[in-house]
């Protein structure tokens, strides 16, 4: 069963492919559904992806494969017969060299070592901007393969200030960020607080509580409950210019 907004979202997704071929942005997504932010975009995406109606393509720009239709949700539907999917692409270490990159980490599939990808590029995170508020649809971010940990989604963000210079994230930095809704204690996540102000920091879980801890001790750790902190990705990778 979908929600009223997940199916209709489905359906507006399934005609803009349709006419034209090409998903629609996150910004006609939410104006045709009325919605109020663009994370409730994501929200929704995520739920039918989660749900097998649709599939995110890594590593383009408003790329979504329908894999069932809104009609998937009649009783009696049968899907049509579909061939096996191939063997998974075997992973294994690699490291960006050169004078003009400095990796944090990364693991990457095995391929080419002088092949380049471009992630969306978000701007500058900065309080009082949701992360999907930060997107440019013009402007990507391009960077070799191998700094990618995973097939997920990614996305490439500026970083702007000191709070976590002694994790070695400095102003001016390109943070490559996984798309992931949780992560591990301890790991360095974008996190949406009240669904207005993003920020990159590290996460701490206290009994009832969620700390954001900056890497700079001119900075206060700030404590939140659950319900005020979601995770909107962890940093993977970093890349530097000199």
């Amino acid at each position: 069963m979908l929600t009223r907004k997940q199916h209709e979202l489905l359906i507006f997704i399934q005609k803009r492919l349709a006419d034209g071929g090409v998903s629609p942005s996150f910004d006609e997504m939410k104006d045709a559904l009325n919605l109020r932010s663009k994370s409730g975009v994501h929200r929704l995406i995520t739920a039918l992806e989660e749900r097998g109606f649709l599939r995110r393509l890594p590593h383009r720009a408003r790329a979504l494969e329908l894999l069932r239709g809104p009609e998937a949700t009649l009783p009696g539907y049968r899907p049509p017969a579909v061939a096996p999917a191939p063997p998974p692409t075997k992973f294994e270490p690699a490291v960006i060299k050169g004078s003009r990159g400095v990796p944090l980490a990364g693991m990457a599939p095995v391929q080419s070592a002088n092949e380049n990808m471009q992630l969306p590029l978000y701007g500058k995170i900065a309080a009082g901007t949701p992360v999907e508020a930060l997107r440019d649809p013009t402007s990507y971010f391009e960077l070799p393969v191998g700094l990618l940990a995973s097939r997920r989604e990614h996305y490439a963000l500026q970083v702007e200030g000191d709070s976590m210079v002694d994790a070695g994230i400095h102003d001016g930095d390109v943070a490559v960020i996984e798309r992931c809704e949780t992560a591990e204690n301890g790991a360095i996540v974008v996190a949406l607080i009240d669904e207005q102000e993003a920020t990159l920091k590290r996460l701490r879980r206290r009994g009832n509580s969620v700390a954001l801890e900056p890497a700079n001790a001119s900075y206060e750790t700030r404590i939140f409950p659950p319900d005020r902190v979601k995770v909107q990705g962890r940093l993977v990778g970093l890349y530097r210019r000199y």
